[in-house]
């Protein structure tokens, strides 16, 4: 399967649509208000209904009320849940459908972690302290490379931009890559340019591994 693009914290139709049409296979919605990239639910649905059915909606939560997410999932036909917090396995997996997990990798004894934890995808984030992701910033590859061995698809995060992203999918091989704030004039809107140029340079470096 081709590497998947994951273009997330969309907050805007407008943005929605400069996605797709430069290659995104998933848009990702935040559901979580302390984020510059939080969207109601209302203005969610609005978006969604804007997004082709061959690529895929995925609502990011941290540590939800499970009405929320059912409510999300309602409004705006989600087809799968991104759980960026201290969510349980049994948790994720309540809401019948797919499930991301993300983990934020501090070190080898990281991993472990995902070994137990039975999601449909995993997402590596960079650790930083009191923050549950989009930090712009980058970890040790070395170790999602060594994810990638376990068993389930990884999606690479943190800290991912139009310039190193070439390079990430080479060192690490991910199913896919996910990226806000690195294809951002500002926060919770998009650069058209650079959501382009990253699109294309992600799967333009898989497209080399083939």
């Amino acid at each position: 399967m081709s590497l998947q693009v994951k273009i997330c914290g969309i907050t805007s139709a407008v943005d929605a649509q400069t996605a797709v049409q430069a290659g995104a296979d998933l848009i990702g919605l935040v559901f979580y208000e302390p984020s510059a990239r939080a969207v109601t639910v209302e203005s969610a649905a609005a978006i969604a209904r804007t997004i082709p059915p061959t690529v895929v909606r995925v609502g990011l939560f941290v540590n939800p009320d499970p009405g929320r997410v059912l409510e999300a999932i309602s409004a705006c036909g989600l087809q799968m849940l991104q759980f960026h917090g201290d969510e349980s396995p049994d948790f994720c997996r309540q809401f019948g459908l797919l499930t991301m997990k993300a983990f934020r990798i501090q070190s080898a004894e990281t991993l472990d972690v995902l070994r137990h934890y039975p999601a449909d995808a995993w997402l590596l984030d960079a650790h930083v302290p009191g923050q549950y992701g989009g930090t712009g910033r980058t970890f040790d590859w070395a170790l999602a490379a060594r994810a990638t061995q376990l068993g389930k698809p990884v999606f690479l995060a943190g800290g991912l931009t139009p310039d190193n992203v070439a390079e990430a999918v080479r060192t690490v091989r991910p199913y896919g890559v996910d990226v806000s704030g690195g294809v951002e004039a500002a926060p919770g809107r998009k650069d058209p340019a650079k959501v382009r140029a990253f699109i294309s340079a992600a799967k333009r470096a898989a497209g080399e591994q083939t």
